[in-house]
């Protein structure tokens, strides 16, 4: 009897402990069902930059009125914005380390775009059939997503850079265990101003910065013309675009040598820079046009190394939970300083115009 009743309290036992065993996890079908919603819900978006990219060439290089021209530039606008939101997002879900390449990336696009265009205008072509040579571009771009891209798995984004962020402070402090990312479309109202928030110490500096450059660019650049020189005036001008895509290019592939937290240095000295080229366009004190190659190749380099040191610093410095909401926030930096500075840089230009 008392073997029968060890017996069953064993089984008994047993058996409670078998209950306090956590069942096994059901097969992956929420995983799988939100992996194909996320490359549905890109896969729109990524059509929809490639097709607005094609159409900004397409109607700029037909145009025969500023009204056209301009539904080009808006056109290749929402491609751009819309392209950098969905891409830097899509950086949640790989290691960090391809902030570094996306950021490389672009500079090198907007070095390319600039580069190809001076070449080929200086070798003969039109603008017209130049810009339709560059049809293939947004080819490429929906090629790499749909061709190139591996789907992203499950995985550590840290990698070689954990011990670099383990050793910072989070932006966020939470004491809730991290999820995965892809998981921002779950974050309530409240949990994503509390993110945004934190932001600021990254999203207010590189908005100072691309509205100090973009001032430069929209309103400066022109009025930067130098008569001692072969150069025409529109040659001027493509040289100025040409050599400051090269300092942004060579910036932003910068972040394997050097890292730099404090980007507000970087929004400092981009207002400097606007100081002293608009103070040279006031009374003309340069004597050369390679001084402000220079100083426009400088400009370059500032605004590429913020752009790519802000993102990368979000990466290190968020939760898994929150990664992809904080790179999606933080696109609004250049957006909203590259608007500011139009706003003002458009008016000082024609007011500057109207003095010389």
């Amino acid at each position: 009897m008392g073997g029968c009743a060890g017996s069953r309290r064993r089984r008994l036992s047993d058996s409670e402990g078998e209950e306090t065993v956590p069942e096994p996890r059901p097969p992956l079908l929420d995983h799988q069902g939100a992996h194909w919603k996320n490359a549905v819900g890109f896969c729109p978006r990524v059509l929809v930059s490639g097709i607005c990219a094609a159409g900004s060439f397409v109607l700029v290089a037909f145009s025969h009125s500023v009204g056209t021209s301009l539904c080009g530039v808006v056109l290749a606008s929402i491609s751009s914005g819309l392209g950098e939101v969905t891409f830097l997002s899509l950086t949640a879900f790989y290691p960090r380390a391809v902030i570094s390449w996306w950021s490389s990336g672009t500079g090198g696009a907007g070095l390319l775009g600039a580069l190809s265009y001076l070449g080929l205008t200086q070798a003969g072509l039109s603008p017209q059939q130049t810009l339709l040579s560059m049809l293939g571009i947004p080819a490429l771009l929906l090629a790499s997503y749909f061709l190139l891209l591996t789907s992203p798995e499950a995985q550590d984004p840290g990698g070689e850079e954990e011990a670099e962020s383990s050793a910072r402070q989070p932006l966020i402090r939470t004491e809730a265990p991290e999820s995965k990312p892809g998981s921002s479309s779950s974050l309530s109202l409240r949990e994503r101003w509390t993110v945004f928030k934190g932001l600021l110490w990254y999203i207010v500096p590189l908005v100072v910065v691309y509205f100090a450059e973009y001032f430069i660019n929209q309103g400066l650049f022109e009025l930067l013309f130098f008569r001692n020189t072969s150069l025409s005036h529109a040659q001027q001008y493509r040289w100025y675009q040409m050599l400051y895509q090269a300092g942004v290019f060579a910036s932003r592939s910068s972040l394997r040598c050097c890292h730099i937290r404090f980007t507000w240095a970087l929004a400092l000295l981009q207002c400097l820079n606007l100081a002293f080229l608009l103070a040279d366009v006031w009374f003309g004190f340069l004597p050369s046009i390679y001084f402000v190659f220079l100083i426009i190749l400088y400009e370059g380099l500032l605004g590429g190394a913020a752009y790519v040191n802000t993102f990368h610093n979000i990466a290190l410095e968020t939760s898994d939970e929150h990664r992809e909401f904080a790179m999606a926030a933080t696109c609004i930096s250049d957006t909203l300083g590259i608007s500011l500075s139009g706003l003002l840089a458009l008016p000082l230009h024609d007011f500057l115009c109207q003095l010389s």
